[in-house]
């Protein structure tokens, strides 16, 4: 019997830490919520999560040395996923109620509101996953996810010219307008929705990202 992968979601305030922790046990993870910074270098996934504004987020991600980490793992080809809020801060800027705050910049692009009827977006909806999507493997097309959030990135900025080198694999959907949904970009996976609340589909997306680990 194999052991189960080592998964640490990174508890900086600003996620909800047990949902994602009941989530990935679930589906076979061993999961330990903390900051520790040895722990979230040495776990075989990172799990970041978020929620609230993203000048916030970002804050206290940094109190917490979460940017340090996210950085140091990917430097070295480590698993990371964002959720939510933890996906936004990926990308290079967020833009709320006109103020520009700087994200990670993993990704280049601004997540910026959310044009629709109603915002925010809350509930279920179906996404426009690539064909080769390792993260939505063995989920069905008409599968739902639940969101939650005002904000989105528009368009995707990263462009990979490279042959030999493999493509972001970005899944989207649509709220009054077209918004990523999802990135696959080799080590660092991540999701605007909320996997740990989106039932057996969430379930199936969270075991494919362990068995990548």
């Amino acid at each position: 019997m194999s052991t189960p992968k080592k998964v640490v979601v990174f508890d900086y305030g600003f996620g909800n830490v047990r949902s994602a922790e009941r989530a990935l046990a679930r589906v076979g993870a061993d999961v330990e919520i903390t900051r520790d910074y040895d722990a979230a270098m040495n776990a075989d996934g990172l799990l970041v999560p978020g929620v609230g504004a993203f000048s916030a987020c970002m804050e206290g991600l940094k109190r917490a040395r979460g940017d340090w980490v996210i950085g140091r793992r990917l430097s070295g080809g480590r698993p990371v996923m964002g959720i939510c809020v933890g996906m936004q801060i990926l990308f290079a800027r967020g833009i709320e109620h006109g103020v520009e705050s700087e994200g990670l910049d993993e990704w280049p692009g601004t997540v910026g509101p959310l044009k629709a009827p109603v915002v925010p977006h809350m509930g279920w909806n179906t996404v426009e996953a690539p064909a080769d999507s390792r993260l939505f493997a063995s989920v069905g097309p008409d599968a739902r996810f639940y969101f939650v959030h005002s904000y989105a990135v528009h368009d995707w900025e990263l462009q990979i010219t490279n042959p030999a080198m493999r493509s972001p694999s970005v899944t989207w959907a649509t709220h009054g307008e077209r918004f990523v949904a999802a990135v696959e970009n080799n080590a660092l996976w991540a999701t605007q929705f909320h996997p740990e609340k989106s039932g057996d589909a969430g379930a199936q997306l969270l075991t494919n990202w362990i068995e990548t680990l």
